[in-house]
């Protein structure tokens, strides 16, 4: 099969989201310049450099009770930080609640039922207990194509880890199974992992 994605095609669902899997879940904890909290799960994430280390999340849609965009990235102009957290397999349900399309200033950690902790480098909340969190500074906010289509970079410049996921110096994410996304409505949780040693190594 092949299709140009201006023409559709044809299936029942899109099968995009299915194709680029899995993805890991950047749970983008902000706070707006009121000082309200935001917690919001976004699947188009990554780490996108090492030094010095930095993520990108994309945000690609809008809420009618912001301008052009949702929550998270309005909050971010706002502040110019925001934490990212990881999320483990046994936070699957409340990561689920905090995608709701609540109104805008409600505190998606209380809504989902999330412990909340203060970042250290920034003035910002992050998921209290999670396997990692990552403070940022936000460097760009890039409008890509799409109406409602941006991504957000940041520089880390504060990460926590939690204690029992280091295991004799590494970080360890058999400990907590991280959660991914994968097409349609499907996730997936990583228990099993191997090494492969590069050719230059």
């Amino acid at each position: 099969m092949f299709y140009r994605p201006t023409d559709g095609h044809g299936l029942p669902h899109n099968p995009f989201n299915a194709v680029v899997t899995p993805r890991p879940i950047g749970w983008i904890s902000t706070r707006d310049g009121q000082g309200r909290d935001n917690l919001a799960p976004y699947s188009f994430f990554n780490g996108v450099a090492y030094v010095p280390p930095q993520v990108m999340f994309a945000s690609t849609g809008t809420k009618d009770d912001v301008d052009g965009t949702k929550d998270s990235v309005t909050n971010i102009r706002e502040t110019g930080v925001f934490c990212v957290n990881i999320v483990e397999y046994v936070a699957r349900d409340a990561m689920n609640a905090s995608s709701a399309s609540l109104p805008h200033g409600t505190d998606e950690f209380a809504h989902a039922g999330v412990e909340k902790a203060e970042c250290e480098a920034i003035a910002c909340s992050r998921v209290g207990g999670g396997p990692a969190s990552l403070e940022c500074r936000m460097t760009q906010i890039v409008k890509i194509e799409g109406e409602a289509n941006f991504v957000v970079f940041g520089e880390v410049i504060g990460v926590h880890l939690r204690d029992d996921c280091i295991v004799e110096g590494r970080f360890d994410v058999t400990r907590y199974s991280p959660l991914s996304r994968l097409g349609y409505r499907d996730y997936a949780a990583v228990r099993d992992v191997f090494e492969l040693i590069r050719p230059d190594d």
